[in-house]
């Protein structure tokens, strides 16, 4: 009775570290990321994107994670806008729908290189390793859809190489994606 009763508190041992061991599988063990999960996904009402970045310095830490999820937002913004001027060009017979949506892309390129409007940080973690004696620093941030295209509406009135007709095709276009952004977010 006596080993049983010193064995156990080594069985519990024994249990609590196999229950708290890492779980593996063929790929390797699972990292668990800040910044994951659907809350850090774009979807009908955002783009979202993060970033990771590591150095010794943690300001080039931070800059590499900042590039990189800018990147992932533009990318979004890029692709969103590619998919709603191939439906227009499907939809409308206008003589000039491929002019316009040339246009169209061309001051998307320009808004994107220039600023993407209202960008949030919505998170930012670092970290220090000591070993490597490096940072890893961590970065999300987001745009709402519906602010993203009103800001490229204010750019398309700023723009001079659109006459009235393709400026009307543009509103049309961008108030069609921020009704689209709005009934997604209610």
């Amino acid at each position: 009775m006596t080993n049983l009763r010193n064995s156990i508190p080594i069985l519990l041992t024994a249990l609590f570290w196999v229950g708290c061991a890492p779980k593996t599988g063929p790929a390797g063990t699972k990292v668990k990321q800040p910044f994951s999960g659907s809350k850090y996904e774009s979807n009908a009402s955002w783009f979202r994107g993060t970033g990771q970045g590591a150095s010794v310095k943690q300001n080039i830490a931070r800059g590499k994670a900042d590039i990189d999820a800018k990147n992932q937002v533009a990318a979004q913004v890029g692709t969103n806008i590619r998919a709603v001027t191939d439906q227009y060009l499907g939809q409308t017979e206008n003589a000039n729908a491929a002019d316009v949506a040339d246009k169209f892309q061309t001051l998307v390129r320009e808004v994107m290189n220039t600023e993407l409007a209202d960008l949030r940080k919505s998170g930012e973690e670092t970290f220090f390793n000591d070993e490597t004696k490096e940072f890893t620093v961590y970065v999300a941030y987001e745009i709402k859809k519906n602010a993203m295209f009103r800001f490229m509406k204010k750019q398309a009135r700023v723009e001079r190489k659109l006459n009235e007709q393709e400026l009307k095709i543009l509103d049309d276009m961008l108030d069609q994606e921020i009704r689209r952004a709005e009934a997604a977010g209610e």
